[in-house]
Formats: structure tokens, C-alpha cells, sequence
């Protein structure tokens, strides 16, 4: 039974959680110039109007836009798809809300919960530069980008400043085609309400449910960072619940890999919060090991449980310092090890677990579906580890991220990811697709395009499911799903990386514009492979040269206009069905 101290410092903990949860806080101040912005031409009064997805709009600039109070939608029956607006004033406006009406149509309606509206939230970014490397703020341009969706019901708008607010539209798999039709109601105190019309025209097709989708999505998941934002022990059942709507996240977006930790922290603290143990390694008296599974055996089971369970990639046989940690019983004091591949303590420690971590994989009846991970190491170290896998677990598969053409010295890997940068042979490919390999691509603090940083523009969250296709792989790789910074609502940046590298969701189950449109892509990606199947030979011709100018990994003046291009000609093609 739980005493009573630690009862109290439980109780304390939660009861924090849930007023952190529940506090509205303060986005910093506009940096730039922008506050400069001359408003003497914009009206009294709250304004609003439909505007481009494809655009993050400045917190202080006064909208030169032309007004739009009509929007129109086109999705399958499962989609999720998406309008933005915006609302301005030069005055402050309190207790702001934006409702979103039930769809209508001749054929009938949809649930009263398929529309939302979510203000989007100003975090702190700042630029590409150079990329990697550590960071000083002063030495960066910062500005306030529109980012994190927020579920707020009302919102304070303040004088001579702008507010984005995301429209999202779930249309039911049960949904009758049809054009759809519903009112997005803008009020506020002491203002009059304002009323847009979104249409939406509903197709005849199906997209299949999130756990179905044939992308591999595979994100980094960061448990120990949901821990520090939610005030609560770690692994304890009030992690777990405020894991939840975080993974939820992940589960929505297809993810198809359980991130999991074998030792100490595979990546020697990269992050704000270093990885908490999984597995605990206790070296016995008389020279044994025991290993307890616990926490790994509940963390791998808590994600299945959202939905997912194609893969258990375990990081790392070979950490980034190549150290591990154990339990030692004779002491009674935590030893730190460090084994580089192909030495004689690697072995002896290694061995050991490989062996022991098979037997138990075969008792939960995860054994096939698990891989140990390897991130960017070096040949030498990479040809070690596997050289001991091979030989004390071959039953084991093997997984990693590669910018060193590993995958062609170790061709029959379950699972590789090439960095989206790097050459790849388009041969390597195939023959791993024909064996039923998996091969992903990845992005890193080294991209500068595309990525998914706070500064980026919108529509590159969506490039990356068309460049998947483009490029003929499987699906992607994102290093960081939610390792978040020391204030990730206020402040994106980090001391070592482009600001918004290490997350893309925020704390608490928000959303963001670039998790938004990654679906978006997404999803796209899944309907190519479904007309595939359904399209004449001629249209597919059609749609495949619209693919083929998305197969680049650098920024183009034209990226975004081939991608809407895109986007229109499968729209078009899929409604010939």
C-alpha cells in the first residue's frame, strides 16, 4: 500500500496537472518590427475572413487581404480536412468565440461534432541558418510564428494584432456524398456576430481508418517530457493517463512504430529531458543478470492499446556515448559502463540481455515485430553491433537511421530510414519493396527544407507524404514527435537546433499547424494508392506526372503551387470515379 507521504506528493502532483491544464498563459512579446505596422487604415470593429492554409499570418501586421466570407471544402468520406481564418481588430475584443454549425445537405447532415474551430497560438521561433548546431537566441532572428492549435472556447483579442483560427472538418466514413453546407459564427462582447459560409462537397470515396493506412509514419516518442509538463511521477497511472491524448496524436496520424529505450538514455541527454529507463539491468552477486521488463512491457502495451502495433523499435545498442548503466547488487550502487562495439566488454554485456530480452519478447508475443534501433552511428560501430546480434539474436530484427549507406552492406534490415538528403540508389528500393522491407526517408536539423519547423512554411508538412510517393518510399521518419523545450507554448526554440526540430505536437494533446497538414499528406499518400488501384491508365499517367515534379528534396520556386497542383488534378480525377 502507498504511505502516506508519497500519497500526498501524488495528490500534489495531480492536483498541479490539472490547474496547469486548466490556467490560460501569456504568449510572448512581438520581437520584430512588425509592431510597427501601420492599422490607421483598418476599420473599428472585429473582422474576419477566410484565408490560404498555406499561410502563417504575422501576430502585429495589419491584413492586406482581400475579404473572404465564403470557403469551399472537397474530402473522401474518413478525411480530415481543413480551412483557416482570420480575425482582426484595432481595438481589444474580449471573450471571442468561433462556432462551427452542423453540415447540411439535401442527403442529410453530419454529426454536430464533425466541425471545429481552434484558435492557433503564437509560439517563439527562429530561422534555418546553419542548421545544426548549438544555439545562442541573440545570434538568431526570433519572431512569434502561428503554430499551436489551442481549444480554447473563448479568447481575449488584443489591439492592432491578428488571430488565426483552424477550421477542421471530420467527415464520417458512414457520410453520404454530397455538397454540404454550414456557418461558422464569429462573436465577441460589445461586437456584433459575424457569420461565414463553408461549403463542403463530400466524395463517393472511402479513405480507410488511421490504423489501416499503408505510410509509415514513424515519430520518436518522448514520455519523459509528458511527465515534466504534466507535473506527475514518472510511469506512474497519472503519466500514463496524461500520455494519453499526447499518443492519441500519433495514433491519428497513422504512427506505426512503439518507441522504446533498452538501457540509459540511447541519445546522452540531446534533449531537454533525458529518456527515463525502460528496462532495469541489475548485474547479481555472483556475476548474473536480471532484467525487469516492467515499465517496458506497460509502455509497449499502452501504445498498442491506441493502435499501434507494427513495429518495437528499442534504442540503442549503441548509444550516443556508448554507455549503459546497471543496478550493481553488491553495492548497491548504479555502474556506468563504456561498451563500444566490437570490444570485449561490449560482448560481456550485451550478450547477456540479447538473450534474455529474446525469451522474454517471445513470451508477450512481440518477438517479430521488434527491432533494435541504431541513430547515425558510425560504420565501425554499426558493423560491430550487428555483427553481435547476428550471432547471440538472430531472431531479432534490426533497424536505423542511415546517412552511410549502411542498407547496402546489410541489405535484408527489417526496417532503414536514408536521409532525405543523402543519395539512394531507386534499385535498392525496389528490391526492398519486391522482399517486403521497409525503407523511410527522414528529416533532420540539417534540412532546411522540407521540414517541419515553426518557421517553416504550412504546406511542407504536406509535401512530405507526396514526396514519399514521389521518391518511391514507404513512408517517414521524424526524429522528435514531443521532446519538448522548456516552455513549448511559449517558446519553440532549443540551444542546440532550429526552433520546433524536437516536437511538432504540444503539451496536453494540442494540436498544431504542422501536425495538421503532415495528416493532410498523409492522407493524401493513402487515396494515391487507392486510385492506383481504381484509375484508367491514361488518368494515372496524368497523376503521376503531377507526382514526379514533387520528387525533389529542395525547396523550388514553384513547390507549392505543384503541390496545390497537384492536389486539384487528384481531386478532379477522383470524382471521374
Amino acid at each position: 500500500m502507498m504511505n502516506k507521504t508519497l500519497l500526498l506528493v501524488f495528490l500534489f502532483f495531480q492536483v498541479v496537472s490539472q490547474a496547469q491544464k486548466g490556467t490560460p498563459f501569456t504568449e510572448l512579446s512581438d520581437p520584430t518590427a512588425d509592431t510597427l505596422s501601420d492599422w490607421s487604415k483598418i476599420k473599428p470593429g472585429l473582422h474576419s475572413s477566410f484565408v490560404s492554409i498555406d499561410k502563417r499570418f504575422p501576430l502585429s501586421v495589419a491584413p492586406d487581404i482581400t475579404i473572404q466570407k465564403k470557403a469551399g471544402l472537397y474530402g473522401w468520406r474518413g478525411e480530415r480536412v481543413a480551412a483557416q481564418v482570420l480575425l482582426w481588430t484595432v481595438a481589444p475584443v474580449k471573450d471571442v468565440s468561433v462556432s462551427v454549425s452542423e453540415f447540411t445537405s439535401p442527403a442529410g447532415k453530419l454529426p454536430a461534432s464533425a466541425g471545429s474551430a481552434r484558435f492557433i497560438r503564437y509560439v517563439m521561433t527562429d530561422e534555418f541558418a546553419g542548421g545544426c548546431g548549438h544555439r545562442k537566441p541573440q545570434d538568431f532572428a526570433a519572431s512569434l510564428s502561428a503554430d499551436m492549435l489551442d481549444d480554447l472556447k473563448k479568447f481575449d483579442l488584443a489591439a492592432k494584432k491578428v488571430r488565426p483560427v483552424w477550421i477542421s472538418v471530420e467527415i464520417p466514413a458512414q457520410a453520404k456524398p454530397g455538397n454540404y453546407t454550414a456557418k461558422v459564427t464569429v462573436s465577441g462582447q460589445g461586437v456584433p456576430s459575424q457569420v461565414l459560409n463553408l461549403s463542403l462537397e463530400v466524395s463517393g470515396q472511402v479513405l480507410p481508418p488511421p490504423s489501416e493506412w499503408t505510410f509509415h509514419l514513424d515519430q520518436w516518442q518522448h514520455p519523459s517530457a509528458v511527465a515534466r509538463l504534466d507535473n506527475v511521477p514518472m510511469w506512474s497511472d497519472a503519466h500514463f493517463e496524461a500520455l494519453k491524448p499526447v499518443m492519441q496524436l500519433a495514433a491519428r496520424a497513422g504512427q506505426k512504430v512503439i518507441t522504446a529505450t533498452l538501457n540509459k538514455d540511447p541519445w546522452n541527454v540531446q534533449t531537454f529531458d533525458p529518456y527515463a529507463d525502460m528496462i532495469t539491468w541489475t548485474k547479481n552477486a555472483d556475476g548474473t543478470w536480471k532484467y525487469d521488463y516492467a515499465v517496458f512491457d506497460r509502455w509497449v502495451q499502452f501504445m498498442m492499446d491506441l493502435g499501434l502495433k507494427k513495429m518495437i523499435n528499442c534504442y540503442s545498442i549503441i548509444p550516443w556515448n556508448n554507455e549503459i548503466h546497471y543496478q550493481d547488487a553488491a553495492s548497491g550502487k548504479l555502474v556506468n559502463v563504456k561498451a563500444k562495439p566490437g570490444t570485449q566488454v561490449f560482448e560481456e554485456v550485451w550478450t547477456p540481455f540479447l538473450k534474455d530480452f529474446v525469451k522474454h519478447l517471445k513470451t508477450k508475443g512481440w518477438l517479430e515485430i521488434t527491432n533494435i534501433a541504431i541513430d547515425e552511428r558510425t560504420r565501425e560501430e554499426v558493423d560491430g553491433a550487428l555483427k553481435l546480434i547476428q550471432q547471440v539474436a538472430p531472431e531479432l530484427g534490426v533497424s536505423y537511421a542511415d546517412n552511410q549507406k549502411t542498407y547496402q552492406r546489410y541489405p535484408n534490415s527489417e526496417d532503414i530510414s536514408i536521409a532525405v538528403g543523402h543519395p539512394f540508389s531507386k534499385e535498392d528500393l525496389k528490391d526492398r519493396q519486391a522482399r517486403d522491407l521497409n525503407t523511410t526517408f527522414y528529416i533532420c536539423c540539417s534540412d532546411g527544407f522540407p521540414n517541419q519547423f515553426t518557421f517553416s512554411d504550412p504546406g511542407e508538412s504536406a509535401y512530405l507524404g507526396w514526396y514519399t510517393e514521389a521518391a518511391g518510399f514507404d513512408g517517414m521518419l521524424r526524429w522528435a514527435f514531443n521532446s519538448w523545450v522548456e516552455h513549448p507554448l511559449q517558446d519553440s526554440r532549443f540551444r542546440t537546433w532550429p526552433a520546433g526540430d524536437t516536437y511538432i505536437v504540444y503539451p496536453q494533446g494540442r494540436s498544431s499547424i504542422r501536425y495538421e497538414r503532415m495528416l493532410e499528406g498523409i492522407q493524401d499518400y493513402e487515396k494515391i494508392q487507392i486510385l492506383k488501384k481504381k484509375l484508367k491508365p491514361a488518368d494515372m499517367e496524368r497523376l503521376d506526372a503531377a507526382i514526379a515534379r514533387l520528387n525533389n528534396p529542395n525547396r523550388t520556386p514553384d513547390w507549392n503551387v505543384n503541390l496545390n497542383a497537384a492536389k486539384a488534378l487528384m481531386r478532379e480525377l477522383s470524382a471521374g470515379l
